[in-house]
């Protein structure tokens, strides 16, 4: 037991091999002992100027007294320096929030005090003065087969960065997966716990193990579990989609029922202690640096040696599981997305993501029907009635992508169209409308996107139709001189200039004269008061 005095058949065996020229180290790889331990032995008979081959024939009490009289570890200068720094020991060992192992305090007390106490004698003398106790609980072992389950969760506390823009603490959620029968581990920091961060984790781990288990068992998080039903769990689309690409099923833990991940569980625990526990005092600022720390502690943790192992779980890993993994697809997965939309009546989909607006062309013989459309950061694809009918390249940004053949001549016509064509045709109806519509797409006059006047290029060619050619002249010269190159306002003119040429053209009608007088009224004529008088 660590900390304990040895047993004197040991000590002698100890002093066998250093008879034979062992060094310290190799004595203490040979045997169950700690190198440090070897040093305090070699170092009293070196100190006493004892001969090895008449230790060896001393018997085992006779021998004890001589190594061990009395209790010098606490008269020694070391235990005064262990019990000044023991209070502080004791209150991060008591604070759960401080993560702190006796692995971690130990690796600390050794780079500040290189002469102290060995691995041993350290745990001994800190349990004697924690006076610890624990209720022990019996627990049925499971038993796991190799390569075959990946248990994953994600740790209660958080790690952090500071960002190094706004000098804002950035809080993020830490990823844990352990594979059962090794216990080999993997760790990830990420933004959140929300799906597409949680498989995207899942991603990453996959990828370092460079395989896939036939098994994925996760928490009952929202990520992972919609409903938590212990005989029918209903999982997250998007993890059913995660497994059906890497073939693995996703098996949930029971409800409320930690004990079916419990090495993940005792992983997150490892993790406190020898992840959590060494960054406590280091700043960092950004998510990837965060990450490449937590890594390079995490390889650190799977390389060590296992308490009653003779191996690390890289070892075992490698030994037992790697070569059981099912391989990996060449494309990384992608989360999908769906959206039940209506082909429009220009033969496009209007999908909208991240606060951006996209079209995307569908046959135009699907025009008013509803297409399931189905999406990841990469591609998009279209299906109208469970077949797919258009598949595209993701844009991200404001715009329309479309394949030619999927559009109607009329749509043809009108996807065309572009700036020439509104100049050229512009140049059929007269000089100064030709003049007009140049200065209209000029990038001198305006950054706008040509796009923005094709609806008023539209709206000049029908507005010619209903006013002569000299009113829709007369306009443009005007719009042109005070740089008018609104539809609504265009209009106005041409109206306003439409009604004074009707002015200007009215006709003064005069009362005809005729030509036989016979029936017109002279001198003669008189009334019938004429006749009275």
């Amino acid at each position: 037991m660590a900390g304990t005095t040895k047993d004197m058949s040991l000590i002698k065996q100890v002093l066998q091999l250093k008879q034979a020229g062992e060094s310290n180290r190799g004595i203490s790889r040979k045997l169950p002992i700690d190198k440090e331990t070897v040093n305090g032995y070699v170092n009293t008979v070196k100190a006493n100027g004892w001969n090895i081959s008449d230790l060896l024939e001393i018997d085992d009490p006779e021998l004890e007294r001589m190594f061990h009289a009395g209790s010098p570890a606490y008269t020694d200068r070391r235990m005064e320096e262990f019990l000044i720094l023991l209070p502080r020991y004791k209150e991060l060992l008591a604070d759960p929030k401080s993560h702190v192992s006796r692995q971690v305090l130990f690796d600390e007390y050794r780079a500040t005090h290189p002469d102290g106490y060995g691995k041993s004698q350290f745990y001994y003398h800190l349990k004697q003065n924690l006076v610890a106790k624990k209720d022990v609980t019996a627990v049925l072992a499971n038993t796991y087969r190799p390569g075959e389950k990946l248990m994953v969760d994600f740790a209660g506390d958080k790690l952090s960065y500071v960002d190094a823009a706004t000098g804002e603490i950035i809080k993020v959620e830490v990823f844990v997966a352990c594979l059962p029968y090794s216990d080999y581990t993997y760790v990830i920091c990420v933004p959140s716990q929300k799906t597409e961060d949680f498989l995207y984790a899942i991603r990453m781990c996959l990828e370092h193990l460079g395989g896939v288990p036939p098994i994925l068992t996760p928490d009952n998080l929202k990520s992972a579990v919609i409903s938590n039903d212990r005989h029918e769990p209903k999982l997250n689309k998007a993890l059913e989609d995660m497994g059906n690409y890497y073939h693995f099923v996703v098996l949930p833990c029971d409800p409320a029922s930690p004990t079916q991940k419990a090495l993940v569980e005792d992983s997150v625990r490892i993790t406190y202690n020898r992840i959590y526990a060494r960054l406590r005092n280091c700043i960092f600022h950004s998510l990837m640096e965060l990450n490449r720390a937590v890594w390079k502690l995490m390889e650190r943790h799977n390389r060590t040696r296992m308490q009653k192992r003779p191996y690390s779980r890289e070892e075992r890993f490698h030994a037992k599981e790697k070569e059981l993994l099912k391989p990996l697809k060449p494309e990384p997965y992608e989360m999908r997305l769906y959206a039940d939309l209506k082909v429009q009546a220009n033969c496009h989909v209007e999908l909208r993501q991240d606060k951006v607006t996209h079209f995307y062309s569908v046959p135009y013989i699907h025009v008013g029907k509803q297409a399931r459309v189905v999406f990841t950061r990469s591609w998009v694809k279209a299906y109208v009635e469970q077949k797919l009918v258009a598949s595209h390249i993701r844009s991200h940004t404001y715009g329309y992508t479309t394949v030619r053949e999927h559009l109607a001549s009329s749509c043809r016509v009108i996807m065309e169209r572009s700036a020439a064509y509104y100049v050229e045709k512009a140049k059929d109806i007269s000089p100064d409308c030709h003049e007009y519509v140049k200065r209209i797409f000029d990038p001198k006059r305006t950054t706008q996107p040509e796009e923005v006047y094709y609806k008023l290029c539209n709206s000049i060619v029908s507005l010619r139709r209903k006013y002569d050619l000299a009113t829709f002249d007369l306009t443009c010269r005007q719009c042109m001189e005070y740089g008018i190159y609104s539809y609504s306002k265009f209009e106005a003119i041409l109206r306003r200039n439409g009604m004074n040429a009707s002015a200007d053209e009215t006709v003064i009608f005069h009362a005809p004269t005729p030509s036989n007088h016979g029936n017109m009224r002279g001198k003669s004529y008189f009334t019938g008061n004429d006749m009275n008088k």
